[in-house]
């Protein structure tokens, strides 16, 4: 018999995610304290959206908190072609590596 830990993430009586890892469930419950602080952000702005609309783009803004703060801090993200890993440039050999491998 074996024994299983598991990590369950809660709000509100609602389990929203089970995870074997508690570092993962932290990170998840984090995220979900960042939505929950950005729904009351956009509910107590002026912009006319419905509860579900604005819980949706508060999640969807928390998960991609990343990107976000690039944004917020004036950056740019990369467009796909950008972010594709890039072959490495072959070194230019140096003189002194030339002459060795000659000799």
């Amino acid at each position: 018999m074996a024994v299983i830990v598991k990590y369950v993430v809660e709000r509100n009586g609602v389990e929203k995610m089970t995870s074997t890892s508690k570092k993962e469930a932290d990170t998840y419950d984090k995220m979900l304290d960042v939505a929950d602080g950005l729904t009351d952000l956009i509910s107590s702005s002026s912009l006319d959206m419905d509860d579900r609309l604005t819980e949706e783009l508060s999640l969807y803004l928390a998960q991609n908190s990343a990107s976000l703060q690039i944004i917020l801090k004036g950056g740019k993200l990369k467009t796909p072609e950008e972010s594709k890993e890039k072959t490495p440039k072959a070194k230019k050999a140096s003189k002194s590596t030339v002459e060795k491998e000659a000799a």
